[in-house]
């Protein structure tokens, strides 16, 4: 690889040292049967989908000094169709929880829609009208832990309701991280009680908050921090309001 100028999005050394097992070990088993390597270096195709991730150009906008569209593009698709993307995200978001002092894997997730407006393009199949929030496109789900950090994300079209999404995004919870949670804060545009029962074998409980608080809470003022939430018996078991719980569950 020629010496270039850096780019904001590249790889650090520390970084690549967390992936470069993964991505090793996919070269092995799809290795050229004429013996070729490949004309670029592995951590610059990285470097090249972390750029177009964070830019948002398109591919064939890729600079000059780093690889370009086709031989980028053919590792992005083949990772993101046989989930290695997938495998290195979990890989890094166990890593972060960890150094945050919490479990590999959570046992509470956050769940969340929100409807957007589409391209003029895009397939009337694809897409819907949400009329709860008069948006004509498609409707994104996302899973997080109390850290932020994300579980799974889903894109569907925009008038499907809330609780088929969540349906969808438990499905993926269950499938991504490991089996362990066994609780979800959701707001009003979900269920609009506390359910607990049985979700694909396991003992699941869907918690409903109601705008920053669960349901049963009562407000406390505390000295020079703002409003904070405290649950009373009725809160249905949670202990705090969704932006308190990454501060103080170790879920």
């Amino acid at each position: 690889m020629s010496e270039r100028k850096p780019y904001p999005s590249d790889l650090s050394d520390e970084q690549r040292s967390l992936i470069e097992p993964v991505i090793t070990a996919w070269k092995d088993r799809h290795r050229s049967v004429s013996g070729h390597q490949g004309a670029y270096d592995m951590r610059e195709i990285v470097n090249a989908i972390l750029y177009q991730g964070r830019t948002g150009c398109q591919w064939a906008y890729l600079p000059h000094d780093l690889p370009q569209k086709s031989a980028t593009y053919y590792y992005f698709a083949a990772w993101r169709d046989d989930g290695t993307g997938q495998v290195i995200h979990e890989l890094l978001r166990c890593q972060v929880r960890e150094r945050a002092r919490r479990l590999e894997d959570p046992t509470l997730v956050v769940l969340d829609t929100q409807s957007v407006h589409v391209a003029a393009g895009v397939p009337a199949v694809t897409s819907g009208h949400d009329p709860a929030k008069r948006v004509p496109g498609r409707k994104r789900g996302l899973a997080v832990d109390v850290l932020g950090l994300v579980i799974t994300v889903v894109v569907l079209a925009a008038n499907t309701h809330d609780n088929a999404a969540g349906i969808v995004l438990l499905d993926q919870v269950a499938e991504h991280a490991g089996g362990t949670v066994r609780k979800a804060l959701v707001d009003q545009g979900f269920k609009r009680h506390c359910h607990v029962g049985e979700w694909r074998g396991r003992i699941f409980e869907l918690i409903m908050v109601e705008g920053d608080r669960p349901w049963g809470a009562r407000r406390r003022r505390t000295r020079g921090t703002g409003t904070r939430w405290r649950s009373s018996p009725t809160a249905c078991g949670c202990t705090s309001a969704s932006r308190s719980v990454s501060a103080r569950s170790r879920n």
